[in-house]
């Protein structure tokens, strides 16, 4: 992991991702994190966005809590909801 302050973040951006393999780059302003570069490999766009989306990985883990509590209904059974 490389910390660095965003006034010291002066390279261009494809000189920090030649060198991030296997590292985290992470940018900060007043000691707080603010920005990262992460390699990312074998994933899609939409599963990027989707995965760093707080408010989907909130209902994701809604969702979650709610099949532990309720249950899960089956896609057997949402057939024959829809059949009748």
């Amino acid at each position: 992991m490389k910390v660095l302050h965003k006034k010291e973040a002066n390279y261009r951006l494809s000189d920090y991702v030649d060198g991030i393999e296997d590292i985290l780059v992470i940018v900060t302003a007043d000691e707080k994190p603010i920005a990262v570069l992460m390699p990312v490999e074998d994933i899609d766009l939409e599963t990027l966005s989707l995965g760093t989306n707080s408010q989907f990985v909130e209902m994701i883990e809604r969702s979650r809590r709610r099949d532990e509590t309720e249950g899960r209904v089956s896609s057997e059974a949402v057939r024959q909801m829809f059949e009748e």
